[in-house]
Protein backbone atom coordinates (compact mmCIF):
# COMPACT_ATOMS: atom_id res chain seq x y z
CA UNK A 1 0.00 0.00 0.00
CA UNK A 2 1.00 3.61 -0.47
CA UNK A 3 2.58 5.62 2.31
CA UNK A 4 0.35 8.54 1.43
CA UNK A 5 0.26 9.71 5.04
CA UNK A 6 3.92 10.66 4.79
CA UNK A 7 3.47 12.47 1.48
CA UNK A 8 0.60 14.78 2.15
CA UNK A 9 2.53 17.97 2.80
CA UNK A 10 1.47 20.84 0.49
CA UNK A 11 4.90 21.01 -1.12
CA UNK A 12 5.38 17.26 -1.54
CA UNK A 13 1.93 16.50 -2.89
CA UNK A 14 1.90 19.43 -5.32
CA UNK A 15 -1.85 19.76 -4.92
CA UNK A 16 -2.29 23.51 -4.68
CA UNK A 17 -5.01 23.38 -7.35
CA UNK A 18 -6.50 20.12 -6.01
CA UNK A 19 -6.49 20.44 -2.23
CA UNK A 20 -8.68 17.37 -1.83
CA UNK A 21 -6.55 15.16 -4.08
CA UNK A 22 -4.60 13.40 -1.28
CA UNK A 23 -7.88 12.54 0.43
CA UNK A 24 -9.42 11.25 -2.81
CA UNK A 25 -6.39 9.08 -3.48
CA UNK A 26 -6.39 7.74 0.07
CA UNK A 27 -10.10 6.93 -0.16
CA UNK A 28 -9.58 5.28 -3.55
CA UNK A 29 -6.83 3.14 -2.08
CA UNK A 30 -9.36 1.97 0.48
CA UNK A 31 -11.65 0.95 -2.39
CA UNK A 32 -14.28 3.70 -2.13
CA UNK A 33 -16.10 3.82 -5.47
CA UNK A 34 -17.23 7.42 -4.94
CA UNK A 35 -13.60 8.53 -4.75
CA UNK A 36 -12.73 6.63 -7.92
CA UNK A 37 -15.66 8.30 -9.67
CA UNK A 38 -14.56 11.74 -8.49
CA UNK A 39 -11.04 11.21 -9.82
CA UNK A 40 -12.38 9.95 -13.13
CA UNK A 41 -14.73 12.89 -13.62
CA UNK A 42 -11.99 15.35 -12.77
CA UNK A 43 -9.24 14.04 -15.04
CA UNK A 44 -10.91 12.03 -17.83
CA UNK A 45 -11.81 15.03 -20.06
CA UNK A 46 -8.22 16.31 -20.32
CA UNK A 47 -6.86 12.79 -20.82
CA UNK A 48 -9.35 12.20 -23.62
CA UNK A 49 -8.32 15.46 -25.31
CA UNK A 50 -4.68 14.42 -25.13
CA UNK A 51 -5.40 10.97 -26.56
CA UNK A 52 -7.55 12.38 -29.34
CA UNK A 53 -5.04 15.08 -30.26
CA UNK A 54 -2.42 12.35 -30.75
CA UNK A 55 -4.55 9.61 -32.36
CA UNK A 56 -7.28 11.65 -34.09
CA UNK A 57 -9.73 8.77 -33.94
CA UNK A 58 -12.56 9.07 -31.42
CA UNK A 59 -12.90 5.36 -30.64
CA UNK A 60 -9.13 4.93 -30.27
CA UNK A 61 -8.99 7.92 -27.95
CA UNK A 62 -11.85 6.53 -25.87
CA UNK A 63 -10.13 3.13 -25.67
CA UNK A 64 -6.89 4.75 -24.58
CA UNK A 65 -8.72 6.79 -21.95
CA UNK A 66 -10.31 3.69 -20.46
CA UNK A 67 -7.03 1.74 -20.53
CA UNK A 68 -5.19 4.62 -18.91
CA UNK A 69 -7.70 5.13 -16.12
CA UNK A 70 -7.92 1.41 -15.36
CA UNK A 71 -4.13 1.19 -15.20
CA UNK A 72 -3.92 4.29 -13.00
CA UNK A 73 -6.54 3.01 -10.57
CA UNK A 74 -4.93 -0.43 -10.36
CA UNK A 75 -1.52 1.15 -9.72
CA UNK A 76 -2.61 4.07 -7.59
CA UNK A 77 -0.38 2.91 -4.74
CA UNK A 78 2.62 3.45 -7.04
CA UNK A 79 1.94 7.15 -7.53
CA UNK A 80 4.55 9.19 -5.65
CA UNK A 81 3.63 12.86 -5.14
CA UNK A 82 7.27 13.65 -4.41
CA UNK A 83 8.16 12.77 -8.00
CA UNK A 84 5.56 14.82 -9.82
CA UNK A 85 1.99 16.08 -10.04
CA UNK A 86 -0.84 13.57 -10.30
CA UNK A 87 -1.96 15.07 -13.61
CA UNK A 88 1.56 14.65 -15.00
CA UNK A 89 1.54 11.00 -13.92
CA UNK A 90 -1.77 10.47 -15.71
CA UNK A 91 -0.54 12.26 -18.86
CA UNK A 92 2.52 10.00 -18.92
CA UNK A 93 0.36 6.89 -18.71
CA UNK A 94 -1.97 8.17 -21.41
CA UNK A 95 0.79 9.14 -23.82
CA UNK A 96 2.40 5.71 -23.40
CA UNK A 97 -0.86 4.03 -24.31
CA UNK A 98 -1.32 6.34 -27.28
CA UNK A 99 2.03 5.13 -28.59
CA UNK A 100 1.01 1.53 -28.04
CA UNK A 101 -2.26 2.11 -29.91
CA UNK A 102 -0.41 3.76 -32.77
CA UNK A 103 1.97 0.81 -33.03
CA UNK A 104 -0.84 -1.74 -32.85
CA UNK A 105 -2.83 -0.11 -35.64
CA UNK A 106 0.03 1.48 -37.56
CA UNK A 107 -1.99 4.67 -37.45
CA UNK A 108 -0.97 7.05 -40.24
CA UNK A 109 -0.19 10.69 -39.71
CA UNK A 110 -3.61 11.78 -40.93
CA UNK A 111 -4.92 15.27 -41.49
CA UNK A 112 -4.78 17.25 -38.27
CA UNK A 113 -7.53 19.76 -38.87
CA UNK A 114 -9.40 18.17 -35.96
CA UNK A 115 -6.70 19.49 -33.66
CA UNK A 116 -7.85 22.98 -34.44
CA UNK A 117 -11.09 22.30 -32.59
CA UNK A 118 -9.53 21.29 -29.24
CA UNK A 119 -7.33 24.22 -28.38
CA UNK A 120 -4.24 23.77 -30.52
CA UNK A 121 -4.86 26.89 -32.50
CA UNK A 122 -3.86 30.47 -31.92
CA UNK A 123 -6.61 32.78 -30.69
CA UNK A 124 -8.88 34.04 -33.43
CA UNK A 125 -8.61 37.75 -34.12
CA UNK A 126 -11.24 39.95 -32.51
CA UNK A 127 -11.96 41.75 -35.78
CA UNK A 128 -15.15 40.28 -37.27
CA UNK A 129 -14.95 41.92 -40.70
CA UNK A 130 -15.68 39.48 -43.54
CA UNK A 131 -12.18 40.02 -44.92
CA UNK A 132 -10.67 39.14 -41.55
CA UNK A 133 -12.78 36.01 -41.18
CA UNK A 134 -11.80 34.87 -44.66
CA UNK A 135 -8.12 35.48 -44.00
CA UNK A 136 -8.34 33.65 -40.69
CA UNK A 137 -9.98 30.65 -42.40
CA UNK A 138 -7.10 30.56 -44.87
CA UNK A 139 -4.62 30.50 -41.97
CA UNK A 140 -6.53 27.67 -40.26
CA UNK A 141 -6.54 25.58 -43.42
CA UNK A 142 -2.87 26.27 -44.05
CA UNK A 143 -2.03 25.31 -40.47
CA UNK A 144 -4.06 22.11 -40.72
CA UNK A 145 -2.12 21.10 -43.83
CA UNK A 146 1.18 22.02 -42.20
CA UNK A 147 0.39 19.98 -39.08
CA UNK A 148 -0.15 17.03 -41.38
CA UNK A 149 3.58 17.06 -42.17
CA UNK A 150 4.72 16.62 -38.57
CA UNK A 151 5.97 13.28 -37.28
CA UNK A 152 4.03 11.59 -34.45
CA UNK A 153 6.66 12.67 -31.91
CA UNK A 154 6.45 16.31 -32.99
CA UNK A 155 2.66 16.09 -32.99
CA UNK A 156 2.81 14.85 -29.39
CA UNK A 157 4.94 17.84 -28.46
CA UNK A 158 2.57 20.29 -30.15
CA UNK A 159 -0.42 18.64 -28.47
CA UNK A 160 1.13 18.91 -25.00
CA UNK A 161 2.53 22.41 -25.46
CA UNK A 162 -0.40 24.10 -27.19
CA UNK A 163 -3.31 21.77 -26.54
CA UNK A 164 -2.69 21.53 -22.80
CA UNK A 165 -0.49 24.55 -22.11
CA UNK A 166 2.25 22.55 -20.41
CA UNK A 167 5.68 23.92 -19.60
CA UNK A 168 8.76 22.33 -21.15
CA UNK A 169 9.60 20.77 -17.80
CA UNK A 170 6.15 19.18 -17.59
CA UNK A 171 6.41 18.02 -21.20
CA UNK A 172 9.78 16.40 -20.48
CA UNK A 173 8.32 14.50 -17.51
CA UNK A 174 5.47 13.17 -19.60
CA UNK A 175 7.41 12.35 -22.77
CA UNK A 176 10.30 10.90 -20.79
CA UNK A 177 13.09 13.03 -22.19
CA UNK A 178 15.37 15.87 -21.07
CA UNK A 179 13.78 19.31 -21.01
CA UNK A 180 16.12 20.45 -23.77
CA UNK A 181 14.77 17.66 -25.98
CA UNK A 182 11.19 18.84 -25.39
CA UNK A 183 12.25 22.37 -26.30
CA UNK A 184 14.03 21.18 -29.42
CA UNK A 185 10.97 19.24 -30.57
CA UNK A 186 8.85 22.36 -30.36
CA UNK A 187 11.50 24.36 -32.22
CA UNK A 188 11.67 21.69 -34.90
CA UNK A 189 7.88 21.64 -35.14
CA UNK A 190 7.90 25.41 -35.58
CA UNK A 191 10.51 25.13 -38.34
CA UNK A 192 8.58 22.46 -40.19
CA UNK A 193 5.33 24.39 -39.85
CA UNK A 194 6.98 27.50 -41.28
CA UNK A 195 8.40 25.54 -44.20
CA UNK A 196 5.05 23.99 -44.98
CA UNK A 197 3.10 27.26 -44.99
CA UNK A 198 3.02 30.12 -47.47
CA UNK A 199 4.83 33.32 -46.58
CA UNK A 200 1.57 35.21 -46.03
CA UNK A 201 -0.01 32.53 -43.86
CA UNK A 202 3.25 32.09 -41.96
CA UNK A 203 3.40 35.80 -41.18
CA UNK A 204 -0.19 35.79 -39.95
CA UNK A 205 0.39 32.73 -37.80
CA UNK A 206 3.57 34.13 -36.29
CA UNK A 207 1.71 37.29 -35.32
CA UNK A 208 -1.20 35.39 -33.73
CA UNK A 209 0.56 32.33 -32.28
CA UNK A 210 4.03 33.74 -31.61
CA UNK A 211 5.92 30.97 -33.31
Amino acid sequence: MSNMNTRNSPNGARTANDPDLPELIERSLRGEQAAFAALYERYAPSLYRLAYSVLLVEQDAEDVLQESMVYAFRNLDRYDPQRGAFRTWLYTITLSRCRNARRRKWLPTVALSSLLNIGIEPPAPVDELPETRAAWQDVRESLAQALHTLSPRLREAVALRYGHGLTYREMAEIIGCPQKTAESRIRLAHEQLREAMSAADRAALEELWSI
